[in-house]
């Protein structure tokens, strides 16, 4: 769990705070912060109160979006930082098209997971 900058905060358009995602998943709100523990789901503090988000994008259809955990732990072995993962996600790729974090809404994790893959190399 970590702060950001204001460049990652103006790339994510839109954040959750832990109790909206626990009634979204239909869950309770320690289930959440497992989830963020685990490194399934990528928690920052924002705004004044400076009170855990996560970024909207990563929740669909009452649902974690399929292939962000996985993407995540890839970027993680990477080498990669909470603020660099969000920005990696929510940055365009014109390869792709859009950016990372759409392409996992769109269920296209196999292409986001071959391009955190090559971060790698």
């Amino acid at each position: 769990m970590t702060e950001i900058d204001t460049k990652i905060d103006e790339l994510v358009p839109a954040w959750l705070y832990l109790p909206d995602i626990a009634e979204l998943l239909g869950v309770e709100v320690t289930r959440v912060r497992q989830l963020v523990k685990e490194g399934q789901l990528i928690a920052v503090r924002r705004g004044e109160n400076r009170a855990l988000q996560v970024p909207a994008a990563f929740i669909k259809d009452g649902k974690v979006v399929k292939g962000l955990s996985g993407t995540l732990t890839l970027l993680r072995d990477d080498g990669f930082t909470d603020e660099e993962m969000l920005e990696w996600l929510f940055t365009p790729d014109p390869s792709l098209p859009g950016t990372p974090a759409q392409a996992l809404a769109e269920n296209r994790g196999t292409e986001v997971k071959r391009r955190a893959q090559a971060l790698a190399v």
